[in-house]
């Protein structure tokens, strides 16, 4: 039996992508994001291949409503640094939900994704939004399993 590597073209890939809707609402934080993760990088398709962007649109609803298990509701925190001394600043999780809750989704499915030069590119392709309504109804938006 041969055993030949199929090469996948990128513009085939491109018009197979298809348009996810995933609702946050009662979903834990990072059983969600890993699921957005595995949409954007493709990993549910056959033509999957770890170098190439084959991945789909997702769409994530209700993000105000997502919630987290245990104590991270008061434990957990965000980091940032802006690169001078004394620059690093940290925000808690219910200070982050009450600010901007997309940014909690935002960050908890980039960092699930592989830090290599796809990710950008990959990232584009999510859009969250904290109310049950988005405006992508004319892209023929499928609900996730």
């Amino acid at each position: 039996m041969s055993q030949k590597t199929t090469l996948i073209d990128l513009n085939t890939v491109q018009q197979q992508r298809r348009w996810v809707v995933i609702d946050a609402k009662d979903a834990v934080l990072g059983r969600l994001a890993s699921k957005a993760a595995g949409l954007l990088r493709g990993k549910h398709k056959v033509c999957f291949a770890p170098s190439l962007d084959c991945g789909d649109f997702v769409v994530v609803t209700n993000a105000k409503q997502v919630r987290v298990t245990g104590e991270k509701a008061e434990s957990k925190f965000y980091f940032s640094h802006s690169g001078y001394a004394g620059g690093a600043k940290t925000t808690s999780y219910k200070l982050q939900m009450e600010r901007d809750p997309r940014r909690v989704i935002e960050l908890a499915v980039k960092r699930m994704l592989p830090d290599n030069a796809l990710r950008r590119r990959q990232l584009s392709r999510l859009r969250v939004y904290p109310g049950a309504d988005h405006p992508h109804a004319a892209q023929k938006v499928e609900a996730s399993k």
